[in-house]
């Protein structure tokens, strides 16, 4: 049995078991991938910030890539509020109006609160399964996001699917893809 704690203990011992070099070179190789996505008809992407001590993957270089290969594609960075366990949307306007929250996660402070449309959505995980289910952080926020949105939902992950996730419940929202070093996984 493969439960989402056990999963999510494995997967961030892993993570932080990556020395610089390996961490560094899995996010060109998941960049690399990236840039092969479609962005013809993307207006609008969501994407989270990573925390760096937890070796997310680092999406700061998907974030450069995107402002100078599609300088029109709106940028949309979360901001949790952990009282309501709920995120809001601002535009992403620099590293400079990023500030840490008591998680140590990154957050926008002036950019201004995005309620339009989204049309993809990159979103964090700590391990992923081959039904497209995902192990974040337990605590839903992305779950109850994705719930209320119709965007494309494209998971980011350092390290290849697992089996099967069994205690999936119906709360929990699937990927339409996952993006590793090595593939693009459609689900």
């Amino acid at each position: 049995m493969m439960l989402k704690v056990e999963i999510r203990k494995r997967a961030l011992k892993e993570r932080l078991s990556l020395t610089d070099e390996e961490y560094k070179k899995l996010n060109n190789s998941l960049l690399n991938q990236f840039k092969s996505l479609d962005f013809y008809e993307v207006k609008t992407i969501h994407v989270f910030l990573p925390i760096i001590e937890k070796k997310e993957p680092n999406t700061f270089i998907l974030i450069e890539w995107l402002a100078k290969n599609h300088p029109q594609i709106k940028i949309i960075v979360p901001k949790a509020d952990f009282e309501t366990a709920l995120m809001t949307n601002h535009e992403y306007i620099g590293v400079d109006d990023l500030q840490k929250n008591l998680y140590n996660i990154l957050e926008p402070q002036k950019g201004n609160i995005h309620s339009g449309e989204i049309d993809i959505v990159l979103i964090p995980l700590l391990s992923f399964d081959k039904q497209g289910y995902r192990v974040g952080y337990g605590k839903g926020f992305y779950d109850r996001f994705l719930e209320s949105i119709n965007a494309q939902k494209i998971g980011l992950s350092l390290s290849p699917a697992i089996e099967k996730i069994d205690d999936v419940n119906e709360h929990d929202i699937r990927l339409d893809f996952c993006i590793t070093p090595t593939e693009i996984i459609k689900f």
